[in-house]
C-alpha cells in the first residue's frame, strides 16, 4: 500500500465546487480507493497529517483539480509522497471524493446522492432511536440500552482520524442503510451450531484451538468446545437495513440525532 501524503494548497469548498461536476458514481469509486490507499495515513476524516484537513479543504500547493490529479499520480518526492499506480481516471475519482468531503454535495445523476436529503431534526431522531427504530435493544447510549452492538454514546465525538461534518453524516447514513458494509471486528456476529442442532448467535469474546466463548443475544456468556460443534464462524450483521423501514425524513432525523452524540461511551 502506497503512502498517500497529498500536499495541496488551501482551497475553499466553494472554489473547488466551481471547477467540475462529478457524478455520485465518481465519488463512491473515489471513496473506495481512498479507504484502501489513503485512510491508513490520512485517517477517515482526512485530518491525520499535520497541516492537511480534507474536510476543511485545507491543503498546501495545488491550485486546481488538475493539480490534485497530477499530485495523486506523480507524488511529491520532497514531501515524502511517492508516485502511485493510479490512472488519471482513478485519480479523478479520488479528487471527486476529496471534494465531497467539504460543503454541499456536487454529484450529478446516477444515484440517490444526487437528491439532497431533507434537513433532519435531532429531537425527532431521538424519539425514533428510542421507539420505532428499536435501536436500544442492541445499542447503548449514555448507559441505556443493550450491549450486543457498538456503544453510540460518542459515535460523533471528534478526534484524530475520525470523520466530521458531511463525511460523518454520510457514514452514519450508510450504517443505517448498509449495516453489514463496515462492522468493527469486536462487534461482528458469530454463530455456532451444536451437534444436537442448537444454534446460538452472539458476539465473539474469544476463541482458541479448542474452544469458543461468546456473549449471546440475551447477554449471557457461553463457552463451547469446538469438538461439540457442527459449525461455527462469523455471519452478516443482525442489524436490519432501515432503507425500507424509515422515510427519507425519518432517516435524516436519526442521522441528525446520532451526529449530536459526542459524549464518553460507557463500556
Amino acid at each position: 500500500m502506497w503512502k498517500f501524503l497529498i500536499s495541496v494548497i488551501a482551497l475553499t469548498a466553494a472554489a473547488l465546487a466551481q471547477q467540475h461536476s462529478y457524478t455520485a458514481a465518481d465519488i463512491e469509486a473515489g471513496a473506495r480507493l481512498y479507504a484502501s490507499a489513503c485512510g491508513s495515513c490520512h485517517g477517515a476524516g482526512g485530518d491525520n497529517i499535520p497541516g492537511v484537513n480534507f474536510a476543511k479543504a485545507l491543503f498546501k500547493t495545488a491550485k486546481s483539480d488538475e493539480d490534485l490529479n497530477r499530485i495523486i499520480r506523480n507524488g511529491v518526492p520532497q514531501g515524502g509522497m511517492p508516485p502511485s499506480s493510479f490512472s488519471e481516471m482513478q485519480a479523478a475519482t479520488i479528487v471527486a471524493y476529496l471534494r465531497s468531503m467539504t460543503g454541499p454535495a456536487v454529484a450529478v445523476g446516477g444515484s440517490d446522492r444526487a437528491n439532497p436529503s431533507p434537513a433532519g431534526d435531532a429531537e425527532r431522531g431521538r424519539a425514533i432511536v428510542e421507539g420505532k427504530g428499536n435501536c436500544l435493544s442492541c445499542h447503548r447510549i449514555s448507559g441505556k440500552g443493550g450491549q450486543s452492538a457498538p456503544d453510540l454514546t460518542a459515535v460523533a465525538a471528534p478526534g484524530r482520524g475520525r470523520p466530521q461534518g458531511r463525511v460523518l453524516m454520510e457514514r452514519l447514513e450508510r450504517a443505517l442503510l448498509e449495516p453489514s458494509a463496515e462492522i468493527p471486528v469486536e462487534f461482528r456476529s458469530y454463530r455456532v451450531v451444536t451437534r444436537d442442532g442448537r444454534t446460538i448467535t452472539g458476539r465473539l469474546l474469544n476463541q482458541d484451538t479448542f474452544t469458543v466463548q461468546l456473549r449471546d443475544s440475551n447477554e449471557r456468556l457461553a463457552s463451547f468446545s469446538k469438538s461439540d460443534l457442527r459449525e461455527f464462524g462469523f455471519v452478516s450483521s443482525p442489524m436490519p437495513s432501515y432503507r425500507d423501514k424509515l422515510t427519507a425524513q425519518e432517516l435524516a432525523d436519526v442521522v441528525s440525532y446520532l451526529a449530536t452524540l459526542k459524549g464518553q461511551a460507557n463500556r
